[in-house]
C-alpha cells in the first residue's frame, strides 16, 4: 500500500487523535484478569489492540465490541486472577510487539503452553529480553534462534516472585513482570533506575492492585505487586494517544500560518518529552483543560506553527518520548541549525531500524544526516526539498513520519509499504486532510 503526500498550505481545525495504544492492550488485559463486568470507553481501533483482543477471546475471555464515533467501546467480563484457558491454536499477533509482550508475561504463570507468532516485521524483533525474567518467574520459553518468534511459552505450574532490577528502561519488560505477579503468590519487585511510562501502575490501582510505588534518588522507582489479590471490573475511559497526536503537532508547527487544537490528549509526565522537547525547539505549544480521567493526566493541545531551532538532546530523556523519535527527526529537518538525538539504542529494536530508516530517508530528502551507534545528527535546512520514494519497511512510525515530511516539503514524497499505519493510527488521511493536508492513497 502506498501513499503520497503533497506540499499543503497552512493546517487548521480542530481534531480528535486516536486513543491511546498503551493503555488500550493494557485496559483489555486487566479486565481480563478482573472479576466481574469491565466498560472500556474509547478504544483504540487500530490492528494492535485488536490482536491483543483476539487473543483473550482465544484463552476464554468474553470481549464484546462496538465501534463508537472515536474508537471503539468494549464489554468485557473477566475470567479472574488465574482464570484464563489454553488458546486452542497460535496466536497471530499481525504487527504487534507490545501485544506479544505483554501477553507472554500473563500467560507465564498459567499452567498451559501458549505459541505467539506474528507477520514478517514482528518476526525481526527480539523477544529475549522479556523472556528472561518470565523464565525466573518459572515459565518455559522455547524461542526460534533463541531470541524471536514463533515462541511456545510453558507457563509455570508453581510460578515464583521475583525481585528484577531492569537492565534497560522499558514499559514492556516492566509490565510482562507485573502481570505475571499477578498469579503469582509474594510479592514481585520491579526496579528501575530510569523509570518508564506507567500505565500498567495506574491501571492496576484502578482495579484495585495490592501496589506500592516508591521513588528513590538513589535506586530509582522501586514497583512491588502482592499477587493473587482479587481485581474488579471497572469503567475505564481511555484517553487520547500522546505519540499519535505527535504527528498532528510536528504538522502544524512546520507548515506556516497553521493552527490546530487536538482534544482529550494524554499528557502523562513519562509521555510528554516529546512535547518538552518541541517547546525548547522553539514550538509554540499549549496545553488548555487540563483533567483527570481514569487516574490518567488529559488536556487539549493546542499548537501554531513556529520557527524551530536545532538542539542537542540528552540521552536521559529518551525513555519518555521513544516512539516519537522518527517524527521529531522531521521536525529537526524542518528546524534551524544542528539537532543530535543521543541515547537511541532501543530504534535499532523497533518495527524496524528506525535510526537507519530516519537517516535514510532524511537523505533521500535532500536533508543532511549522520548515523552512529546510538544517536542520529541531523543539519535542518528549514526547507527541505523532498520529492522522493520512501520504503517505510511496514514501520508505522516511519510511514507517518514521512507523509507529515511530504506536507511541507518543496516537492511531493511516497510512501510505500504503508499499510501499517492502521495498527496505531487507522483515521490517518481522513485526520490530517481533514486539517488540510493533501495525502492521497
Amino acid at each position: 500500500m502506498n501513499f503520497t503526500s503533497k506540499p499543503s498550505k497552512k493546517l487548521m481545525g480542530i481534531v480528535t487523535c486516536p486513543r491511546d495504544k498503551s493503555i488500550s492492550h493494557r485496559s483489555v488485559i486487566m479486565a481480563a484478569s478482573a472479576t466481574g463486568k469491565t466498560k472500556i470507553y474509547g478504544l483504540l481501533n487500530g490492528e494492535d489492540v485488536k490482536k491483543t483482543i483476539y487473543a483473550l477471546r482465544e484463552m476464554g475471555v468474553p470481549i464484546r465490541l462496538e465501534t463508537s464515533q472515536y474508537g471503539m467501546n468494549a464489554e468485557i467480563f473477566g475470567s479472574g486472577i488465574g482464570g484464563l484457558k489454553q488458546p486452542g491454536k497460535i496466536l497471530d499477533m499481525g504487527n504487534s510487539g507490545t501485544a506479544t509482550r505483554l501477553l507472554m508475561g500473563l500467560v507465564a504463570t498459567h499452567s498451559f503452553n501458549s505459541t505467539f507468532s506474528g507477520d514478517r516485521s514482528l518476526l525481526r524483533r527480539p523477544m529475549d529480553r522479556v523472556a528472561n525474567p518470565l523464565e525466573k518467574v518459572g515459565a518455559t520459553i522455547k524461542m526460534h534462534q533463541e531470541k524471536f518468534l514463533p515462541l511456545t511459552i510453558y507457563g509455570s505450574n508453581d510460578p515464583l516472585p521475583i525481585k528484577y532490577k531492569m537492565p534497560v528502561p522499558s514499559a514492556q519488560i516492566k509490565s510482562a513482570i507485573l502481570f505475571a505477579g499477578l498469579n503469582t503468590p509474594g510479592l514481585t519487585t520491579v526496579i528501575e533506575p530510569i523509570p518508564s511510562r506507567d500505565h500498567t501502575e495506574k491501571l492496576m490501582k484502578l482495579f484495585g492492585a495490592k501496589i506500592q510505588v516508591i521513588k528513590n534518588n538513589k535506586i530509582g522507582k522501586k514497583v512491588t505487586l502482592e499477587g493473587h489479590n482479587e481485581l474488579l471490573g471497572k469503567d475505564v475511559f481511555i484517553p487520547g494517544d500522546p505519540s499519535s497526536a505527535a504527528f498532528i503537532t510536528v504538522a502544524a508547527l512546520i507548515n506556516p500560518g497553521s493552527k490546530i487544537k487536538i482534544k482529550n490528549v494524554n499528557i502523562n509526565p513519562l509521555r510528554t518529552g516529546l512535547y518538552k522537547v518541541l517547546k525548547r525547539m522553539g514550538g509554540n505549544i499549549k496545553f488548555t483543560n487540563p483533567q483527570k480521567i481514569s487516574n490518567e493526566a488529559v488536556a487539549d493541545l493546542v499548537v501554531h506553527s513556529s520557527n524551530l531551532k536545532g538542539i542537542n538532546l540528552s540521552e536521559k530523556i529518551a525513555p519518555t518520548m521513544i516512539d516519537e523519535y522518527p517524527i521529531l527527526s522531521i521536525a529537526a529537518a524542518f528546524a534551524k541549525g544542528k539537532t543530535i538525538l543521543n541515547g537511541l539504542k532501543e530504534l535499532r529494536l523497533k518495527e524496524s531500524d528506525r535510526i537507519q530508516s530516519i537517516v535514510n530517508g532524511l537523505k533521500k530528502c535532500g536533508v543532511e544526516a549522520e548515523e552512529k551507534k546510538d544517536k542520529i545528527i541531523i543539519y535542518g535546512n528549514n526547507n527541505p526539498e523532498g520529492g522522493s520514494r520512501i520504503n517505510s519497511n511496514l514501520d508505522h512510525r516511519i510511514a507517518m513520519s514521512f507523509l507529515i515530511f511530504g506536507t511541507a516539503a518543496k516537492e511531493p514524497i511516497q510512501v510505500t509499504d504503508a499499510q501499517k499505519i492502521g495498527t496505531s493510527f487507522p483515521n490517518f488521511l481522513k485526520t490530517m486532510n481533514q486539517l488540510g493536508a493533501k495525502i492521497i492513497r
